[in-house]
């Protein structure tokens, strides 16, 4: 059986202790680190590219959203947390479960069997390697009884819905069931932008563009949609947009 590599972020020694005693009972997931902020947390996933990510939300200076905003590719990620009002806002960072202090035993092997089930799709679609669409293909999306054939270049902006995509297009925002982490991978690089962890966006539909709070851009788009990119996307962006 293939290794899981986990990687604990968790600011209470107490809970990382507790999480490392769950994870006993599950041979297949090997602790490969832990730390006990963002920032250590950040380097800590760089460095050793795990394959899940058990992420406490509320850290001291910064929390668990914006660790995965800092990240450039996000580990299946399971939150854990005593409190339950951020589970929606979990969710749009499409993270695959969201477990309550004190964590039973058997609701975490639960999280476990959805963690194994999900890698191992992953890895049946990774293979072979998705090859990139360009501006002028097609893709066809059925939602209800709704179809459409779209081309790419006529996307304005993808959104993200708890673990699926909203594709908005003309007067049209059907929803595509693929995670937008799998549509980002098809998508030409030219044309296709990542501001925030929930948005993509095509540059050819920027109307304007503004100066914003902290470092930050505000986007208005063709079809008067404001966007805000993050603030490290914003200097991606600037660098990307210049001649």
């Amino acid at each position: 059986m293939t290794k899981i590599k986990a990687v604990i972020v968790e600011d209470s020694r107490l809970a990382r202790n507790e999480l490392k005693e769950l994870l006993k009972d599950h041979s297949e997931i090997e602790l490969v680190g832990e730390a006990e902020n963002v920032d250590d947390g950040v380097e800590l996933i760089k460095k050793t590219n795990p394959d899940l990510l058990l992420l406490d939300i509320n850290m001291p200076e910064k929390d668990g959203f914006e660790l995965l905003e800092m990240l450039d590719e996000v580990p299946v990620t399971v939150f854990t947390t005593a409190y339950d009002e951020y589970a929606i806002k979990s969710f749009e960072y499409n993270a695959l479960d969201y477990l309550l202090k004190p964590i039973s035993e058997s609701r975490f092997a639960l999280a476990i069997e959805k963690v194994r089930a999900k890698i191992d799709k992953s890895e049946v679609i990774n293979e072979p390697k998705t090859e990139k669409l360009t501006e002028n293909s097609q893709i066809f999306i059925k939602d209800g009884e709704k179809c459409w054939l779209v081309k790419i270049g006529d996307i304005s902006h993808f959104d993200i819905v708890g673990n699926y995509t909203r594709v908005f297009f003309e007067d049209q925002n059907p929803m595509l069931y693929k995670s937008l982490n799998q549509v980002e991978e098809k998508l030409p690089e030219q044309n296709f932008f990542r501001v925030n962890r929930q948005q993509i966006i095509n540059t050819n539909y920027i109307e304007n563009v503004i100066p914003w709070f902290n470092g930050k851009l505000k986007l208005t788009m063709k079809n008067d949609v404001e966007i805000e990119v993050s603030r490290r996307q914003s200097y991606l962006f600037k660098d990307r947009m210049s001649l």
